[in-house]
């Protein structure tokens, strides 16, 4: 049996080296380094396929999220909502950007962002809710949209971990995460469902003159050249990500299929140990399993992750430590911590297995056995 990883990118891209080797060549040939032809393409086919009328292509995932809330020209002081148990980028572009980050609680099950806890944070002062859908599934969009729609706030999707996956509202309409608020963010870093070889991401949207704000503000605040419309940052695809997103993005539902059936098998193996919980599922959206997350029961984590790296076996915590108890965040974000109850205990129980596409049912059968074998 071949060394298990946490993920395993040199086994997915060993499949596909010929495409990625030819679509790198084209580039260093052209010498279109930047603002290439492929980052145009890749914009254009990524957002046919997450179903968007624009995709703005940027240098990474936090940038996207500063892009977007930039776009919105909010006033300093300005409140946004989003969960506290998330990666940090969530709430860093929001204080970097002097506006205030509420930090509201998760639901215990799906890990995403608690509803009946967002409406309880809205004051007078909130101007946008940013939603991030966990590990790969979406967090309850029509009850959001709902609470955006009667309160006049902005959604922006944090989707850095959801690429591909499709939400159904109760009409049976259908859409990709990323495309349902008004802004979809989304990163590109390695370990990504659609994971480039360095830094990438993208901003999706549906109103035009949303893009084309965006577009401008990453590239400095330019309309036509050396004139400014906007104060900018530089945040480019770089076109040599590009060309390899787009050799990627074909593979993508493949992908995450793969991932699906690597989460079935775990699902079929823990579903009767009383001392974990699988991941859950929220019946309105697939889930395209970024990480594969467990909870254990009875204080045992720290046990099992000790015994797991004796059996050379990877495994890591997203996250242990919630956003308002990192150094940064204590003072400088508004939150209740009497209303952090599931965040705080989630982030002392959750454990994320390997979850890629590359994992084979010899190492699946062999993570199983050690997991359940743990408890015997």
């Amino acid at each position: 049996m071949q060394q298990i990883k946490m993920v395993d990118l040199g086994g997915q891209h060993a499949k596909i080296a010929s495409e990625l080797n030819a679509a790198v060549q084209n580039v260093m040939d052209t010498t279109a380094f930047i603002k290439g032809p492929d980052v145009k393409l890749f914009e254009e086919e990524l957002a046919a396929y997450v179903g968007a009328k624009h995709v703005i292509g940027c240098a990474n995932g936090t940038d996207a999220l500063q892009l977007a809330l930039m776009a919105l020209e909010l006033p300093a002081g300005s409140e946004v909502i989003t969960t506290d148990f998330t990666f940090v980028a969530t709430a860093e572009v929001v204080r970097l950007l002097g506006l205030t980050a509420v930090l509201v609680d998760v639901d215990p099950d799906t890990f995403n962002i608690d509803i009946q806890k967002l409406e309880k944070a809205i004051t007078s002062k909130t101007k946008v809710i940013i939603p991030v859908h966990l590990f790969g599934q979406c967090a309850d969009m029509e009850s959001i949209m709902a609470i955006a729609e009667k309160h006049k706030l902005y959604v922006i999707e944090d989707t850095a971990q959801a690429i591909g996956t499709e939400y159904t509202f109760s009409n049976g309409t259908k859409q990709k995460s990323g495309t349902i608020g008004h802004i979809g963010c989304t990163s590109f870093f390695p370990s990504k469902n659609l994971g480039a070889a360095g830094d990438g991401g993208a901003v999706f949207t549906n109103d035009n003159t949303l893009a084309k704000k965006i577009s401008s503000i990453a590239n400095h605040g330019q309309g036509d050249q050396y004139f400014y419309d906007y104060i900018g940052i530089n945040s480019r695809l770089d076109t040599l990500q590009a060309a390899i997103l787009r050799v990627k993005l074909r593979h993508l539902n493949e992908y995450n299929a793969a991932r699906q059936k690597a989460a079935a098998s775990y699902d079929a193996a823990f579903s009767e140990n009383k001392n974990l919980q699988i991941p859950k599922r929220n019946p309105s959206s697939t889930h395209t399993f970024h990480q594969y997350t467990l909870k254990v029961f009875n204080g045992k984590r720290h046990e099992l992750m000790a015994y797991l790296t004796e059996k050379n076996i990877p495994c890591k915590v997203y996250y242990p430590m919630p956003i308002h108890a990192s150094q940064p965040y204590i003072d400088s974000c508004k939150y209740d911590l009497k209303e952090l109850q599931n965040t705080m205990q989630i982030s002392e129980e959750v454990i994320s297995l390997p979850m890629h596409t590359e994992l084979s049912e010899d190492q699946l059968s062999y993570i199983t056995g050690a997991v359940n074998g743990f408890f015997e």
